[in-house]
């Protein structure tokens, strides 16, 4: 018993373990689909026929803010889980809605760089360059989307039932799962803007 009261409190139950083991391996699965995307954008980045380069497309400055948005809610989410160990109900409510906040802000950014894409002429369509950005770009967008509707649904569970092991148990997830987002974040900043840049 003294070593259950140890431990932190998403952590308590022995299906909470589970839970938390079973989302290590999902995200193994989703590491596989991001390293498809990257291995096909590799393949592909170069196959522009008459459409646009990266070099032609990217612009630097809106990237840089989507990166420290995400970024930012990244170090957020952490404060968050803090609070939830720390048993504070609204600190972690308060920083896990920061978070679904700034979400919002990199979605924003995001689908005003798709229309800008869209409307200069690099769509699905144009080449296999700008079909396997548009997917990889939005496969991840997707992600986000649906992390945010996850995220808002858990902030109304916390306010509803309180500090529980379960609700701690699904807010320590749903930090695994924000946290890998930007970790795929920062290869796409790196290896598809960035290097499409040079």
């Amino acid at each position: 018993m003294k070593l259950e009261n140890s431990l932190p409190l998403e952590y308590r139950t022995e299906q909470n373990q589970i839970n938390i083991l079973g989302f290590w391996i999902f995200l193994g699965a989703e590491i596989m689909l991001f390293g498809t995307l990257f291995a096909s954008y590799f393949t592909l980045v170069h196959r522009t026929d008459n459409g646009p380069t990266g070099a032609q497309i990217f612009e630097l400055s809106p990237v840089l803010i989507e990166t420290f948005v995400l970024l930012t809610s990244s170090f957020v989410i952490g404060l968050c889980v803090h609070a939830m160990r720390l048993g504070r109900k609204k600190p972690l409510m308060v920083f896990l809605a920061v978070t679904l906040l700034l979400g919002l802000v990199f979605l924003g950014f995001e689908i005003t760089e798709f229309m800008h894409y869209i409307h200069i002429g690099a769509d699905l369509q144009t080449s296999a360059f700008t079909a396997i950005l548009m997917t990889t770009l939005g496969t991840h967008g997707a992600h986000v989307t649906f992390g945010f509707f996850w995220g808002l649904f858990l902030l109304l569970q916390v306010k509803k039932r309180g500090l529980t092991p379960e609700t701690a148990n699904k807010t320590f997830i749903f930090s695994l799962y924000w946290h890998f987002l930007d970790v795929v974040w920062i290869f796409i900043f790196s290896f598809v803007y960035l290097k499409g840049l040079m």
